[in-house]
C-alpha cells in the first residue's frame, strides 16, 4: 500500500509545480507573510535551503519528507530571530520515532512584533488623538508524519494550526467625515485562525550525496479581512545537493555539500538559492550561501558546532543574513537528539 502512495505523492508535488508555473503572476495576494520566515541558522546559514539538506526535527518547516530520515529516537531543536525593526520569531519542533512505522514530528512558531502605539483621525490641532498601545500576535502550531518507503524516498505531511491577530481598529460604520453629523466611531477586532498543510518528498540517489527534494507549503483556503480575500503564503519549491569531494576520494575526511534551490512562491516570481557547507571533522561546520529575487535580501553566511554531550549529539549554529538598507538579521539555533 505504501509503495503505491510514495509514486502518487511524487506525482502530486510535480503536478502542482507546473501549474504553478503557468499561473500570471501576482504581487501582494497574499497573507500571514510570517510563515515564510525561514527557521534554523543551520539553514539560514547557507542560503535559507532546506528542502534537501535538514535531516534533524527543524526539517518540519522545510519539508516535513526528512523527517523520516532521523536515526535517532528523539530530536529537539529551538531557534531565535533577531529581525529588523525589533521584529523577532521564535521556533521549536520535535521529532518521535515510531519503531520502523515512521516518524512523528510537533512544531510552534511565534513572532514578537513589539509594541505599537495606535492613534485615530480627531478634529483637534493636531488631527489626531492617541489610542493606547498595541501588540499584534501570530502563531502557528503543527504536527506532522515522515515515513522512509525505502533506503532511497520519503514522503511527509505536516498540518498546521495558524492564528493571527492584528488588534483592534477604529472604523465609522456611519458617516463620511469628521464634520458629519452621522459620524459613528468604533472599534473593531481584527483576528483570524486557519489551516494549513505542507507535503514534501525526498529521494537519495545513494551516489556521492546527490539527493532530491520538492515540497508543497501553506496550502489553505481563503482568509478574510473586511471584504477581501486571500490564500496564505503557498509556495511550490525543488532543491538538489551533491557532495563535489566524493567524486574524487572514496572515503574523504571531510564532508563538502553544494546545495540548490527554486522556490515559486504563488506572489512572485521563481527565486532560486545556492548554498554550500564544509564540515571538519564532523564537528566544525562553515557555512555561505546566495538568494536571488530578493529586494533586501541575499548574502547568508554561518558556522556550526556538532559535539557529543555524554552520550547525546548536541548541535548549535549561528546565522547571519544582509538585510540591505535594514541592516543585518541574526539566527542562533540549539539542538540535541536522543
Amino acid at each position: 500500500m505504501i509503495k503505491r502512495i510514495a509514486p502518487a505523492i511524487s506525482f502530486f508535488l510535480l503536478f502542482f509545480a507546473f501549474s504553478a508555473e503557468g499561473q500570471i503572476v501576482k504581487k501582494a495576494q497574499v497573507g500571514f507573510r510570517f510563515l515564510e520566515n525561514p527557521v534554523s541558522a543551520e539553514v539560514v546559514g547557507r542560503g535559507t535551503i532546506g528542502v534537501t539538506t535538514t535531516l534533524n526535527s527543524s526539517s518540519i518547516f522545510w519539508n516535513p519528507s526528512q523527517l523520516g530520515w532521523i536515526t535517532t529516537t528523539a530530536d529537539l531543536g529551538v531557534s531565535h530571530t533577531t529581525g529588523i525593526a525589533d521584529i523577532n520569531y521564535n521556533a521549536a519542533s520535535a521529532a518521535i520515532r515510531l519503531g520502523s512505522f515512521g516518524v512523528l514530528g510537533l512544531s510552534i512558531l511565534s513572532m514578537d512584533y513589539g509594541t505599537f502605539y495606535g492613534t485615530r483621525l480627531a478634529a483637534n490641532e493636531q488631527g489626531y488623538v492617541e489610542t493606547g498601545t498595541f501588540s499584534p500576535s501570530a502563531y502557528a502550531a503543527g504536527i506532522a508524519f515522515s515515513q522512509k518507503v525505502t533506503d532511497r524516498f520519503s514522503y511527509g505531511v505536516h498540518l498546521k494550526y495558524v492564528s493571527q491577530d492584528l488588534g483592534d481598529a477604529w472604523v465609522a460604520p456611519t458617516g463620511s467625515s469628521l464634520t458629519d453629523a452621522n459620524l459613528a466611531i468604533s472599534t473593531r477586532h481584527y483576528a483570524q485562525t486557519g489551516l494549513a498543510m505542507d507535503i514534501g518528498a525526498y529521494y537519495d540517489f545513494l551516489y556521492n550525496g546527490i539527493r532530491f527534494g520538492a515540497t508543497l507549503q501553506n496550502i489553505s483556503r481563503e482568509i478574510t479581512y473586511e471584504n477581501e480575500p486571500f490564500p496564505m503564503p503557498f509556495a511550490v519549491s525543488f532543491g538538489a545537493t551533491v557532495e563535489p569531494l566524493r567524486f574524487f576520494m572514496d572515503n574523504p575526511q571531510d564532508v563538502f555539500i553544494l546545495s540548490f534551490e527554486s522556490r515559486h512562491p504563488r506572489d512572485f516570481n521563481e527565486k532560486l538559492k545556492v548554498g554550500a557547507e564544509y564540515h571538519f571533522f564532523d564537528t566544525f561546520i562553515a557555512r555561505a550561501g546566495y538568494a536571488t529575487n530578493y529586494d533586501e535580501r541575499g548574502l547568508t553566511a554561518g558556522i556550526g558546532i556538532r559535539y557529543n554531550a555524554g552520550g547525546l549529539p548536541v548541535r548549535a549554529d549561528y546565522a547571519y543574513q544582509a538585510f540591505g538598507i535594514f541592516g543585518a538579521v541574526h539566527h542562533i539555533s540549539l539542538g540535541i537528539s536522543y
